[in-house]
């Protein structure tokens, strides 16, 4: 018999749960914030990559940020994946650099970042969802071939269900915060 590893299960939940995390800490709620550029990616040698492998991000002023492009070739391609960017931001080119003026925000872009926020939470909920499918899945195979019974089949499926439930818990709970976070500001 085979027993659920119910940690490996929470290891790739946990997963899921940084990168929504990650995803949010990218959502400006007021000032600049290095980390408001992370989930940016840029055209760049055939590739796309993270704006942050192409060039240094800083924040000089409270509601400037700059970024310093190593390369000088790729400077309008990361203008362009900041501009195209869901940030709503207007990049300006100085020679190797972008200047980028974060402007207070408007209750019409409140609503819009939170829906930003919504997304990356559904996002993140989906992730979730498939590794259930994927867990349920092994779980009936191993029950076909007789690996499992029928009972420790069902157990495992409602353990999963369970971890499944607190993880969309945690991620809502996480959106909410958020919300208030940028609504608030």
């Amino acid at each position: 018999m085979t027993g659920l590893d119910t940690n490996s299960i929470n290891v790739r939940m946990a997963k899921s749960l940084d990168s929504f995390k990650k995803d949010l800490s990218g959502l400006r709620v007021g000032r600049a914030s290095s980390s408001m550029l992370d989930p940016i990616n840029v055209n760049a040698y055939g590739s796309v990559l993270p704006l942050s492998q192409v060039g240094t991000v800083s924040v000089p002023e409270a509601r400037m940020l700059t970024v310093s492009i190593w390369d000088n070739s790729l400077i309008s391609f990361a203008e362009k994946a900041i501009r195209e960017s869901a940030l709503g931001l207007n990049p300006m080119i100085e020679g190797n650099m972008i200047r980028i003026a974060v402007p207070p925000l408007s209750e019409d872009r409140r609503i819009e970042i939170v829906k930003v926020a919504s997304k990356y939470a559904e996002n993140a909920k989906i992730s979730i969802r498939n590794i259930r499918r994927e867990l349920i899945e092994d779980i009936r195979k191993l029950q076909k071939n007789g690996d499992i019974s029928e009972d420790q089949k069902h157990g495992d499926e409602l353990k999963i269900q369970d971890i499944i439930d607190l993880n969309i818990k945690h991620i809502d709970e996480i959106l909410s915060v958020k919300e208030k976070e940028i609504l608030e500001n």
